[in-house]
C-alpha cells in the first residue's frame, strides 16, 4: 500500500516535465516572499515595580514559489522559523520552532476549477519541553512528531491569493522517534501511524489597506479509520504591516486542534516589530526536448 501511493505521487508531481510534445515551451515561475527577524530586549535596574532580564529574537521565512504553464499550475509554500529568549535564572527557552513544506499541482479542468495532488509536510528542528512542570518534561524532539500528509483531489483557484481544495482521499503519516512511541497517535512500540481520511485546505491573502497585508492559511482533517468526528484543525493568520522596505510588524495568531497531539487546545500568539525582507521575481526560461 505504502509503495502505491509513493508511486502515485511521483508519477503525478513529475507528470509536469512531459505535460506537452511541443520542441519548446516557456514554463513561468513566481517567486515571492518574506524574511523577518524579530528582536526585543529588556533590562532593569533597581525598578521597584520588578521585572527580569530577557533578550528574545525571532526569524521566520515565508516565502512562495508559483508556477504556471498552459493548463499546469504548481503552488509551493514554505514556511519555517526558529525563536529563542532568554532570562535570567531560568536560561534559555523557545518561543518557536516549525517548518512546513506545501506543494498543490493543479491539471486546469473548467473555469477556477482544476484536478489536483497536494504533498504537506510539517515538523520541528529541536527538542520542545514543558516548563509548567518541575522537573521540565519533554513533550516533543526533532522529527517527532513529523507529519506527511498527500493525496489527490479538487481544487478552486482564482489567484495566488485565494484557493481551496478538497482532497477525498487523503493519506497521512505521523512520524515520532523511540521517546515518544505510544503518543501522538502512534502505537506504543512503532514510529509510525497511517490514516486515510478527508482533508480541506484553504489559502486566503488580501490588502486590508495600504502597507497592511493579511494572510489566512486553514486546513481540516477527519480520519476515516479512527474517530471521523474528531476532526483536526490547524488555522494561522498573519498580519504584516509595513513601515518602510526593511522595517515591518507583525503578528501570528496560530491555533491547533488535534486530539491526538493534546485533549486542549494549542495556541500561539507572536507580535512584534524588526526587519523585514521582501522578494519578489519572476522567472521565465525555456526548455527544449530532445
Amino acid at each position: 500500500m505504502k509503495k502505491v501511493f509513493l508511486l502515485l505521487f511521483l508519477i503525478t508531481t513529475f507528470s509536469i516535465s512531459a505535460q506537452e510534445k511541443k520542441k519548446d515551451s516557456v514554463p513561468k515561475w513566481k517567486v515571492h516572499g518574506k524574511f523577518t527577524f524579530l528582536f526585543n530586549q529588556a533590562n532593569f535596574t533597581n525598578w521597584l515595580s520588578g521585572g527580569q532580564d530577557n533578550v528574545s529574537g525571532n526569524a521566520t521565512i515565508n516565502y512562495d514559489f508559483n508556477y504556471k504553464n498552459n493548463k499546469w499550475n504548481w503552488d509551493n509554500k514554505l514556511i519555517t522559523g526558529y525563536g529563542l529568549s532568554h532570562i535570567n535564572d531560568e536560561g534559555y527557552r523557545k518561543t518557536n520552532d516549525r517548518f512546513e513544506y506545501n506543494s498543490l499541482l493543479g491539471l486546469k479542468s473548467e473555469g477556477f476549477w482544476f484536478f489536483s495532488f497536494f504533498t504537506n509536510f510539517r515538523t520541528q528542528y529541536t527538542r520542545g519541553f514543558d516548563y509548567s512542570k518541575k522537573p521540565e518534561v519533554s513533550i516533543s524532539d526533532f522529527f517527532s512528531p513529523a507529519y506527511l500528509s498527500f493525496g489527490p483531489g479538487i481544487l478552486w483557484k482564482k489567484s495566488d491569493d485565494f484557493r481551496f481544495n478538497i482532497a477525498p482521499a487523503t493519506v497521512r503519516y505521523t512520524f515520532v522517534n523511540d521517546m515518544f512511541s505510544g503518543q501522538y497517535g502512534v502505537e506504543e512500540g512503532r514510529n509510525t501511524a497511517f490514516s486515510l481520511g478527508f482533508n480541506f485546505s484553504g489559502y486566503y491573502k488580501f490588502e486590508a489597506m495600504e502597507n497592511i497585508e493579511l494572510e489566512n492559511i486553514l486546513t481540516l482533517y477527519s480520519d476515516y479509520l479512527d474517530k471521523p468526528q474528531n476532526v483536526d484543525i490547524d488555522y494561522q493568520m498573519n498580519l504584516f504591516f509595513k513601515v518602510n522596505k526593511y522595517i515591518s510588524m507583525n503578528i501570528t495568531l496560530h491555533a491547533i486542534m488535534d486530539a491526538n497531539a493534546s485533549k486542549k487546545l494549542q495556541f500561539r500568539e507572536v507580535f512584534g516589530a524588526g526587519l523585514n525582507y521582501s522578494f519578489h521575481k519572476k522567472v521565465v526560461y525555456k526548455i527544449r526536448y530532445f
